[in-house]
């Protein structure tokens, strides 16, 4: 595959396992450049990447901006409050008005499923879906499939649990589309009210003990308890919550020796993960965000930097 033929990076669901397989290796040959004393590269001078956030980020947010500057694009951040949709203005308007600017690139961050696919109809720079409502995050999901890659070198076959509110997590619902797509069983377990209908007919194996989730496990997914997006609370208590559904030591012996933990963050810690979970050698959290800033320098050197001016029919394709 020589280059990637999409406009937009919106989710998962319709990238074919060649796309991220693709996306995934460009990422492995852009890390050495995040180790270099002069962690910098011309590839991307002269472009402007927009970052429009409405919802609080840090991780993500700076990865894409780092991701941004180390490949040598200007980069310009708007948050909620600092829009003028606060003013009353329509988010297509606010967006139209961006790409009046010539931007190359808009990475976007709603709280609305869907917002970034609805932009996408109105501008002509391409969009990235930095997470929208409850639908998709991909391009956590790339960095974590990486990071599984790293180390095992193959993401097939391998079984990946993901633990906790798969209902509100755009996390896993990335990541249960990416790692099916490139040949892993996914297995989840959560609280009753966290577990969304139809994941069995998905292909996904669902349980309702954590124990029976991690059991030969090569990698453990906790996700964090999504409180923003519940309305009504959906357990008990955190307290309640980490004693049934928290990765401890005493729960790991379920999983394989060598299985990783992974949290796309911020952690509550002593809730979804035991601190001395969470900062063991097992734990390649801190590897995810490092994949993070690769990842996302591969999405904008493939949607900008090898296509040129000129857009082929093909790359009007949305993803």
């Amino acid at each position: 595959m020589e280059q990637l033929k999409i406009r937009h990076i919106l989710g998962l669901r319709d990238m074919s396992a060649e796309e991220i397989g693709f996306i995934l290796d460009t990422a492995e040959s852009l890390k050495p450049i995040l180790h270099r004393h002069i962690k910098k590269v011309p590839p991307l001078r002269g472009r402007t990447i927009v970052t429009l956030f409405f919802e609080p980020s840090t991780r993500t947010k700076l990865s894409f901006e780092l991701a941004a500057k180390r490949l040598s694009a200007d980069t310009v951040g708007i948050s909620k409050s600092m829009s003028s949709v606060v003013k009353g203005e329509t988010l297509i308007d606010t967006t139209r008005n961006i790409q009046a600017m010539k931007p190359d690139i808009i990475v976007m961050r709603h709280s609305m499923a869907g917002a970034p696919h609805l932009i996408a109809r109105h501008v002509d720079c391409s969009v990235i879906n930095a997470g929208d409502g409850i639908n998709e995050h991909p391009s956590q999901a790339l960095l974590d499939m990486l990071t599984i890659r790293d180390h095992f070198g193959s993401l097939k076959g391998l079984k990946v649990a993901i633990i906790g509110d798969i209902t509100h997590s755009r996390v896993a619902h990335s990541n249960i589309i990416g790692l099916q797509k490139m040949g892993a069983r996914v297995a989840v377990c959560g609280p009753g009210t966290m577990l969304p209908p139809g994941l069995a007919a998905e292909g996904v194996e669902v349980m309702m003990r954590v124990e029976e989730a991690i059991e030969d496990a090569d990698v453990i997914m906790a996700l964090r308890i999504q409180r923003e997006r519940q309305g009504l609370p959906l357990f008990p208590s955190q307290r309640e919550y980490a004693r049934k559904f928290g990765i401890n030591n005493r729960r790991l012996r379920a999983a394989k020796e060598n299985a990783i933990i992974m949290h796309p963050g911020p952690i509550n810690r002593g809730v979804e993960l035991a601190p001395d979970v969470a900062d063991s050698g097992r734990s390649l959290i801190l590897d995810q965000v490092t994949n993070g800033v690769a990842v996302r320098m591969a999405l904008f050197s493939l949607l900008i930097a090898e296509s040129g001016d000129e857009r082929s029919p093909d790359m009007e394709r949305q993803v």
